[in-house]
């Protein structure tokens, strides 16, 4: 996976633009969706990564890109839910989220929140 510079409100993956959050699951980009977790947005003041959303656990790492100022909040049950898979879980802002993904990509799994 080939990825552009990240913008705010946007990522380019492999020459396409994905102006929303995108989830990336053995090397196929998605749309997140994120559904799942907005009745926990009161709560945040943010619409968070839970374990109510289709998360790509299928790997042994998972990093989740927490936006350009890393003001995505990833709910508890996320992180008890890769201990539990004995997945590594990476929690990074998105843009140092993308270099690490691009370093190790091999059974690395992500979540990318494109703005805040």
């Amino acid at each position: 996976m080939h990825f552009g510079r990240p913008y705010f409100g946007s990522v380019t993956i492999d020459g396409t633009k994905y102006p929303y959050d995108v989830i990336i699951d053995r090397g196929r980009v998605a749309k997140r969706k994120k559904k799942p977790s907005k009745k926990f947005r009161q709560e945040f003041g943010h619409t968070p990564v839970s374990i109510e959303e289709q998360l790509p656990w299928k790997c042994r790492r998972l990093i989740i890109g927490t936006g350009n100022y890393s003001s995505l909040p990833v709910m508890e049950d996320v992180k008890r839910e890769a201990r539990r898979r004995n997945i590594e879980l990476l929690v990074l802002p998105t843009r140092e989220a993308i270099l690490a993904l691009m370093k190790q990509p091999n059974d690395t799994n992500a979540v990318l929140h494109v703005t805040c």
